[in-house]
């Protein structure tokens, strides 16, 4: 296995908040006075309506009172010195130090376990060693490329994210190909199961209080995403932001942390240092744990953004047990597909770490950021323009990337049969439809499936998808089936006497995988 030399050199909590401290030091030498103290006083706004419905810690109490004691003195001297203060604090909360005993012991001891958690293999085969975990997963992609790039550059790999376990299963998947560790984000409330808080925060795993809104703390996570690349560690963050409620490819990705990449190749180039590459990264599963909670989530918010699920499936233990139990006999694999590299820029990068330009040839991407002499140029306008170029390019990858499974087909061709029997319902009708009124003509299904199939053939030799199903559309129905049927307990689909029966809700969501390829008219 290739070793990263930098994540085995994790610093001590004080030595980032020190770092910290001076980046935002150094950003706020840039703020007018106003632009300052308005940095605060949002930050004291936030923070208290977040005291209101979660209470607060005495530490927390204190340093939102300087803050506020700041605001009314009006004095900039001391609105800095509240801002550093809040940023200390935020930079001790979110820093885990890696540990390479727990990583070494993780690699040891976790591998079977894990992979029993994420493919739900019967925990018993496991023990027996009839089952090797690696053939649970199957990985595809650029995976050879992106490993001798992970030994000369630092990589951000940047996946996409329907469930809480694609986090445990990307880690796996890192040691069973090769890969270093590598540095991410995990929500507070994942740190809620005691078991996986043990692990994540010895595992390179920083913690994000996305219940924390203020400007001041997204500046923070900002500013430790550039110091952990700018010191060579592998970073991985879900740039989707948070888990698809909807079930869909993500058509749009937040841009802030993939703009730190960029920030800190600059410092890397002008001191010397690593070249930084972004990776997209796939993951397709036939079942995804939090989906009824997920879609209704999707639903009820009818396009109003909310960030947390306090209380879904993976935060209920027995639910996380029910779902192992229940699948435990499925012989299914994950699929997970390395995208091609890409630059800060969004150009891709050929297996020797060149950038290429649009017909394909080798550009010097240096010009992008540098002068004629080859002196670093900061422009924060220019270089919005290159994460926004950055993004789009992740979307195409992670559209490219997806392989489509059974589920995802069955799901898609039932819902496009239950919405062409009500033309009239939009889909939050639709979704509630009387349940008299969600049986559907198995044989139209099938051939709705054999249409759908031989579309996404078409795709698959245009590379605009990829995709792991039977044959046959009757495989193809039956295999959806039974995957649905071994975990929840209203399946999306199944049968019914000579026809079948659909759950709306479930069956949006796995339908929604395959949105965005034109295939309604299949």
């Amino acid at each position: 296995m290739s070793e990263h030399p930098a994540i085995f050199k994790s610093p001590a909590v004080p030595d980032v908040a020190r770092a910290l401290v001076g980046r935002l030091r150094a950003d706020l030498s840039g703020f007018s006075d106003a632009a300052a103290l308005d940095l605060l006083a949002d930050t004291v706004y936030q923070e208290r309506l977040r005291f209101e419905e979660d209470g607060a810690d005495e530490h927390e109490l204190r340093d939102i009172d300087a803050g506020a004691r700041a605001i009314a003195r009006g004095d900039r001297h001391a609105v800095d010195d509240a801002i550093l203060g809040l940023v200390r604090s935020y930079a001790e909360e979110i820093h885990n130090p890696f540990s390479t005993r727990a990583y070494g012991l993780a690699t040891r001891v976790l591998p079977r376990a894990l992979t029993n958690l994420v493919t739900a293999t019967d925990p018993r085969r496991l023990l027996t060693g009839d089952i090797d975990p690696a053939r649970r997963i199957v990985v595809g992609g650029h995976l050879e490329q992106v490993i001798e790039l992970s030994k000369r550059a630092t990589v951000i790999l940047a996946p996409t994210h329907l469930s809480n376990l694609d986090s445990p299963l990307i880690g796996y998947v890192l040691h069973m190909v090769g890969l270093p560790p590598f540095a991410y984000g995990a929500g507070l409330n994942l740190f809620s199961n005691p078991m996986m808080a043990f692990w994540m925060s010895r595992l390179g795993a920083y913690t994000v209080d996305r219940r924390k809104r203020g400007r001041l703390y997204k500046l923070v996570l900002k500013a430790y995403s550039s110091e952990v690349l700018s010191r060579g560690f592998h970073s991985l963050f879900f740039p989707g932001g948070t888990r698809s409620r909807s079930g869909r490819v993500e058509s749009s990705v937040k841009k802030g942390l993939l703009g730190t990449g960029l920030r800190a190749w600059q410092e890397n180039l002008a001191r010397g240092g690593d070249d930084i590459f972004v990776v997209p990264l796939n993951l397709s599963t036939s079942l995804v744990l939090e989906a009824e909670t997920l879609i209704r989530d999707s639903l009820a918010r009818e396009g109003k953004q909310r960030y947390i699920i306090a209380d879904d499936e993976f935060s209920r233990p027995r639910t996380v047990a029910s779902y192992l139990s229940r699948v435990a006999n499925l012989d299914e694999a994950i699929h997970v597909v390395f995208g091609q590299p890409l630059d800060l820029m969004g150009n891709l990068v050929d297996r020797e770490g060149h950038s290429l330009g649009p017909s394909g040839e080798r550009i010097d991407r240096t010009r992008y950021v540098c002068d004629a002499e080859g002196n670093v140029e900061h422009d924060p306008q220019r270089d919005r323009v290159y994460t926004d170029r950055l993004s789009k390019a992740l979307v195409r990858a992670f559209f490219r990337n997806n392989v489509a499974l059974s589920t995802h087909v069955a799901a898609f061709c039932g819902w496009e049969e239950l919405r062409a029997h009500h033309p009239h319902l939009d889909t939050w009708r639709l979704v509630r439809v009387d349940p008299s009124h969600r049986i559907l003509d198995r044989r139209a299904v099938l051939g709705r499936i054999t249409r759908v199939r031989a579309a996404l053939s078409a795709q698959v030799l245009q590379e605009k998808v990829r995709m792991a199903v039977p044959d046959s559309a009757e495989a193809i129905l039956e295999t959806a089936i039974a995957r649905f049927g071994s975990f929840h307990t209203r399946p999306a689909v199944r049968h019914s006497g000579g026809a079948l029966l659909v759950d709306p809700e479930l069956l949006l969501f796995y339908r929604n995988r395959l949105v965005g390829y034109e295939l309604e008219d299949a």
